[in-house]
């Protein structure tokens, strides 16, 4: 075989390689996803843990594929294993959710923590969040005192 022509299979080797890599990745983007989407970690003022304060410190999940997802059993943590867990909840589709540290009354857009004392380090944290399975979904760090919040 000449060397041209070994380049060129190589080539085509190459490209019929990548576009099957590549496929998954592309359809996976056109379908949405269920993601970490904004972490307020550091709410207006100063940290003295009234409900209202502990409130503005929040998370937020966004769904951006074209169904409600349950999120029954899924956890939101910190990098110190704070833990919240959803009951039964289906975030319905292009929605979005935020979990609330503070107490307060569930909606269908806003869950809460019921925590008494904040979560998000207002320096460096990381959010995870994972299924009921255990799999990880998303990830989300932050290392900042220059904003308040972090777009994920």
């Amino acid at each position: 075989m000449s060397r041209t022509r070994l380049t060129a299979a190589a080539a085509v080797a190459v490209a019929a390689a990548t576009a099957v890599v590549l496929a998954p990745a592309h359809a996976s983007a056109a379908t949405g996803s269920v993601h970490l989407a904004k972490i307020y970690y550091d709410s207006p003022g100063t940290d003295r843990g009234s409900n209202a304060s502990l409130n503005a410190e929040y998370v937020q999940i966004a769904n951006t594929t074209a169904k409600g997802v349950s999120l029954k059993g899924w956890t939101l943590t910190d990098a110190s294993n704070h833990r919240y867990t959803f009951g039964a909840y289906t975030l319905g589709a292009h929605k979005t959710v935020t979990v609330h540290t503070g107490k307060g009354t569930n909606t269908a857009a806003n869950r809460y923590q019921n925590r008494s004392w904040y979560v998000w380090n207002n320096d460096k944290d990381t959010a995870t969040l994972r299924k009921s399975t255990g799999t990880k979904v998303d990830v989300c760090s932050y290392n900042s005192t220059r904003v308040d919040y972090k777009n994920c």
